[in-house]
């Protein structure tokens, strides 16, 4: 199957509804348009218990070789806004992998 769409909601002055969060799918994984840099992952991990990890892809490489992809550990009960994604190192879409269907995520477009 395909990685799921995670489509950003557009922040604006007169304020937005939070975004829809999707369950984290650790087979699949997600990804996210990325044209300008200008969004935001947010991350929340439902398990009160455990900690779980979100991994963020890294497109670009130095000298040739492949630049480690980030992973990060988001506390349990806790949440966690990772950005912004510039485009020549994370690409676009981002792909994003999540460890258990306990993290949700969302997107936040930044408008410009």
């Amino acid at each position: 199957m395909a990685r799921g769409d995670l489509p950003a909601t557009v922040i604006n002055r007169g304020g937005v509804a939070a975004a829809a969060e999707h369950d984290g799918d650790s087979v699949n994984g997600h990804q996210f348009t990325n044209a300008n840099g200008d969004v935001v992952l947010l991350v929340r991990n439902a398990d009160g218990s455990n900690p779980h990890t979100v991994t963020i892809h890294v497109h670009q490489q130095v000298d040739g070789q492949s630049v480690a992809s980030r992973a990060v550990a988001v506390p349990a009960s806790s949440s966690k806004y990772f950005g912004p994604f510039p485009p020549g190192v994370y690409g676009s879409p981002v792909l994003v992998d999540a460890d258990s269907a306990q993290l949700k995520l969302s997107t936040y477009q930044v408008p410009r």
